[in-house]
């Protein structure tokens, strides 16, 4: 039976779960404004949101022991106070000698209240106040072209991935570029200007776009936190845009450098939509909305039903007029016929090594042939053949049969005693690849060379001033 493996190596975490990593220092510093506070609260799990809720106007300390009667299910209460401890808004201190108490963050205190009651500081997203002449009519078009906007533009940057050389799909940015290169999604040789496909970026592509998306944006904050010191205020950004409504304009007054060259990168990636850079005023997307969540609630996908039809005899059909997607299937598939909606493609030996050579591996690209399998066989026991899940495999193993290791020759030494005790040596420290004693004759590591031969040296110096 066909089975998908789900994609491991590369996995889109929540918020929460990436601000859990940032460290207490940095978590302080996003405290200090209401709107963070606000979105990682909606973020928490409801029954860490009610123990927040419960001592937020209590201005003394909760002993351990009192919270601990909050809750008759020990699970969920055990993963409220985790999730509350993990990002620092819990914090547990002595009373006494067998007694802790629960206080809250101060500053996530102060300013979660701030928004429950009003004041505080002026947000970055402000509402513009002047109206959109250029914005069409029909309210309900507007908002349609909001919804598709974002697959437009997330679907250049996956044509640019795997290399289509398309004059209908416009380029992407230098900055875009460095965020895949940083991902490892993408891997550019200098002689040629279209970049090549790692295996990263394959299983990459079998996401769900909504993975897709937010994992790209873990990876660019990933790459500002090492590049910058404006994680906070990057953050910040993307919280407020969580209070956002779909369809309404806002404006850029006040942005500094770093945040207007950020909208260009959200706007890059459709999270955000702008008629010009010139433009002063942006509209979020649904999914720029839906950011602060992980994009959980978010139904959109890129990928449309099965259109893939594999035959035993290694023949393959794409029903499919989507030049992504035939690029992909080129990048493992021999492609013998196109027409308007199907392309003819045979998967060959040649084929699925070239793929191996690139990064691939046979398991992600069974994954992909399962994904995108027709409606008519998707139910089938086995979407794809088996022989031909079995012969992928088989080419794969093929590349398998010798493993190459860096290594240093060490031979023509003058005793049987002196080969077995370096031996032994480059043995212990675990550098030792092969040996060969009947011909004195063994292979060590390079990496353990240096160390080896040093050893070696040494040896040869004491024997020498014993006149051995």
């Amino acid at each position: 039976m066909s089975t998908f493996v789900e994609p491991t190596v590369l996995q889109a975490k929540s918020l929460t779960e990436y601000l859990e990593k940032l460290g207490a220092e940095k978590l302080q510093t996003l405290f200090c404004h209401p709107a963070n506070c606000l979105a990682i609260f909606r973020d928490l799990p409801y029954l860490a949101r009610l123990y927040v809720l419960r001592i937020l106007f209590v201005d003394q300390i909760i002993p351990e022991t009192s919270i601990d009667t909050w809750s008759k299910d020990r699970k969920e209460h055990e993963a409220a106070c985790n999730a509350l401890k993990k990002l620092g808004i819990f914090t547990s201190k002595p009373i006494s000698a067998d007694l802790r108490a629960w206080t809250l963050n101060e500053m996530f205190k102060t300013n979660l209240k701030v928004t429950l009651v009003g004041g505080g500081q002026k947000w970055s997203v402000q509402p513009m106040t002047e109206r959109d002449d250029k914005r069409p009519k029909d309210e309900a078009q507007f908002l349609a072209m909001l919804e598709a906007y974002p697959l437009d533009r997330w679907e250049q940057i996956l044509h640019y991935m795997i290399g289509l050389n398309d004059p209908n799909y416009q380029g992407v940015s230098s900055d875009t570029k460095q965020v895949l290169l940083y991902s490892d999604l993408v891997k550019i040789d200098p002689n040629d200007s279209l970049p090549g496909i790692t295996a990263n970026g394959f299983q990459f592509l079998l996401m769900d776009t909504k993975s897709q998306i937010w994992l790209f944006v873990l990876k660019l904050l990933s790459m500002i936190d090492e590049k910058s010191s404006n994680l906070a205020e990057i953050l910040t950004f993307l919280m407020q845009l969580n209070f956002s409504t779909l369809g309404r304009d806002y404006s850029m007054a006040g942005f500094s450098e770093t945040l207007s060259n950020f909208l260009q990168t959200l706007r890059e990636i459709g999270l955000i939509y702008q008629r010009s850079r010139r433009d002063g005023r942006f509209y979020p997307t649904r999914l720029a909305i839906d950011l602060a969540s992980g994009l959980r609630d978010v139904k959109t996908d890129i990928h449309r039903e099965g259109f893939i039809i594999v035959e035993s005899n290694y023949r393959l059909y794409a029903y499919t007029s989507s030049r992504l997607q035939i690029g992909l299937i080129s990048l493992f598939c021999e492609i013998h016929y196109r027409l308007p909606n199907l392309m003819i493609g045979l998967i060959t030996r040649d084929s699925v090594r070239q793929a191996l050579k690139g990064g691939m591996s046979a398991q992600q690209i069974i994954n992909y042939l399962i994904m995108h399998a027709h409606s008519t066989v998707k139910d089938c026991p086995n979407p794809i053949p088996p022989t031909v899940i079995d012969q992928i495999n088989l080419w794969e193993r093929e590349r398998e049969k010798f493993i190459f290791t860096k290594g240093r020759l060490y031979s023509q030494f003058i005793s049987q005693l002196d080969f077995d005790h370096l031996r032994k040596y480059a043995d212990d420290l675990g550098y030792l690849i092969f040996d060969n004693s009947a011909a004195r004759v063994m292979v060590v590591h390079e990496d353990g060379h240096e160390a080896v031969r040093k050893y070696w040296k040494k040896i040869r110096k004491r024997r020498e001033e014993r006149g051995d």
